[in-house]
């Protein structure tokens, strides 16, 4: 079976045809055979603009030597290697960096014929469902003798999670359900995960009205940057910064747009790196997100946050991967490995809503929904990465996006991810510019909450939602998006800066000062229960200095960007 499937992604690159002028770029790269097998992990990559020149395959600073079969490549890492950028020279041309993880967790999505429609409309996997083992279980072992036991076969795993996929000899999903309920009811299985929705990145949202310039000012964006560029290398009180990877759940960025073309070929730090596969067009959702983060300054109109750190950080690695199209499966495994590969900051733009969750002001959520079974799948499965992640690495920091249904952010029946209770999870709302032109950027109508945006107390910080997309065009701004997504990396940002400056920051303190730093927004609500303005957990005394009078207190929180970062300068002092 393993055989069979070997060539599959590679097909639908067979036929195209390059010459010297066509861009040469890498636009899908995912594990391949065997993924049980350890010891010989092969991978499969897609690319595009090949032509019949000497290639070259560059992976931490050594030549592989790959298989050719049109624009396919197939190749295996070597014993010694560790996870790194991977990159293609042909011609004098240099492909896109993309980030080769030489982890043991990877995941198969389902082939063509290999979903169908459940009973609520949602596209779902006919035969491929995963198992997660009890903790003190056998992972490995218990799943093949499940296999065994139900003619079924282990194709995939998620070894720490003790997650294991199963091809299921099920024809539809009748016949699955029933293996379903007879899988979760046998000993040692803590819970079965199957996977719903179309396998494939998030469309970018309908077009927002065109945002002003101020409105990143509500997160005292060009302060903090100002701030951070003059106070790192201060005469007569330098500050010593640490490069930070940035892993980001999206399956690609969009090299041909400017806000990217300059991180073709090889990286190296000090400066800001992307390694991502490659989009086929600018306007799709990852490249707005990773846009916030590092798009150039100038060149598309779109200032990346950590981009504007060059030249004072000593770097930052933003990586981009979604393992496979394995949907919420694949956004864990991929999350497992960057963190195993160092990742300190998780940035999760996207969520999951239950079929009958309600909106605040009335009526059901229609995006992103799930059925009961697969949300109570999910949940086992993100409960099981949070608990490995206390377990084993408890200074990595999740930002997580509170979602766009306009509903609660607090239900774990009706929201993931969150909703999990965590201190390594940061949950984003997002704002946008009042219509008061003449207000100061501290007063809480700067801004107002964006209609959208799930709210209550799980809500930790909101940032501005809307943000320009990439775009092809060299010197403009693109069709403004907005949401959640793109207030996610706007904290993601902030917070991998904030450890640039402490690394030994964990993830309680760095709540602690994001919120300790944030400007008000709302009305004050006294501590009552979430209502319909309530955008995030109101701010509290302790953290206006105990003073039970501020005017912040009882207010929700605006990431306020120069002050978390001045806040991170001073936690380096209080160590000492």
């Amino acid at each position: 079976m393993q055989t069979r499937g070997l060539w599959f992604l590679l097909l639908a690159c067979l036929a195209r045809l390059a010459s010297a002028e066509t861009p040469l770029r890498i636009e899908h790269l995912v594990r391949c055979g065997d993924l049980l097998d350890h010891s010989h992990q092969r991978f499969c990559l897609c690319a595009h603009g090949l032509d019949d020149q000497p290639l070259h395959v560059r992976f931490g600073g050594q030549m592989l030597t790959a298989e050719r079969q049109g624009q396919g490549l197939q190749f295996e890492a070597q014993p010694g290697q560790h996870s790194g950028p991977l990159l293609l020279a042909q011609g004098g041309r240099f492909s896109n960096p993309v980030w080769l993880s030489l982890a043991d967790n990877h995941v198969v999505a389902a082939r063509p014929g290999e979903t169908a429609q459940n009973m609520d409309g949602l596209s779902t996997y006919v035969n491929l469902v995963s198992v997660i083992i009890d903790a003190q279980g056998e992972g490995l072992q218990q799943a093949q003798a499940l296999a065994r036991k139900y003619s079924a076969s282990v194709v995939a795993a998620i070894p720490v999670l003790n997650t294991y996929q199963l091809r299921l000899p099920t024809r539809d999903l009748t016949e699955r359900d029933a293996l379903v309920l007879r899988l979760g009811s046998e000993t040692g299985v803590a819970a079965v995960v199957i996977e719903e929705g179309a396998a494939v990145e998030q469309a970018p949202p309908a077009p927002g009205p065109a945002p002003g310039e101020d409105e990143w000012a509500s997160n005292r964006f060009a302060d903090a940057l100002n701030y951070y560029r003059r106070r790192i290398p201060a005469r007569g009180a330098p500050l010593e910064t640490v490069p930070v990877k940035v892993g980001v759940i999206e399956r690609s960025v969009d090299f041909d747009s400017p806000d990217f073309a300059e991180y073709l070929g090889a990286c190296e730090l000090p400066r800001t790196c992307v390694y991502a596969r490659d989009a086929a067009q600018a306007s799709q959702h990852g490249s707005s997100v990773v846009g916030v983060l590092a798009a150039h300054w100038q060149k598309g109109g779109n200032t990346g946050l950590l981009r504007g750190l060059d030249g004072a950080s000593k770097g930052f690695e933003v990586i981009v991967d979604r393992d496979s199209d394995a949907g919420v499966l694949a956004n864990v495994a991929a999350s497992v490995n960057l963190v195993e590969d160092g990742a300190r900051v998780l940035n999760w733009s996207w969520g999951l809503n239950r079929i009958g969750a309600k909106a605040v002001q009335g009526g059901d959520v229609d995006s992103e929904v799930h059925s009961g079974l697969a949300m109570k799948g999910y949940e086992a499965l993100l409960e099981a990465f949070f608990r490995w992640l206390r377990q084993n690495h408890p200074d990595v920091v999740v930002v997580n996006s509170a979602g766009n249904g306009g509903a609660s952010a607090d239900s774990d029946e009706y929201r993931l991810p969150s909703s999990l209770v965590t201190d390594q999870l940061l949950v984003v709302g997002g704002h946008q510019r009042s219509d008061q032109a003449d207000m100061a950027v501290g007063a809480p109508g700067y801004a107002v909450k964006r209609a959208s945006s799930n709210i209550g107390l799980r809500v930790d910080i909101s940032a501005a939602a809307c943000t320009h997309g990439a775009t092809d065009a060299n010197g403009e701004a693109g069709t403004v998006h907005c949401g959640t997504s793109f207030a996610t990396p706007m904290v993601s940002g902030t917070v991998a800066a904030m450890l640039s400056i402490n690394p030994a920051l964990t993830p309680e303190q760095l709540r602690i000062l994001l919120r300790r730093s944030a400007l008000p927004i709302g009305g004050n609500y006294d501590f009552d229960s979430v209502g319909a303005e309530n955008l995030t957990a109101p701010i509290l005394p302790s953290e206006r200095n105990f003073d039970l009078n501020h005017p912040d207190v009882g207010r929700s929180a605006r990431l306020d960007i120069q002050k978390a970062f001045d806040l991170a300068v001073q936690s380096r002092d209080r160590r000492r």
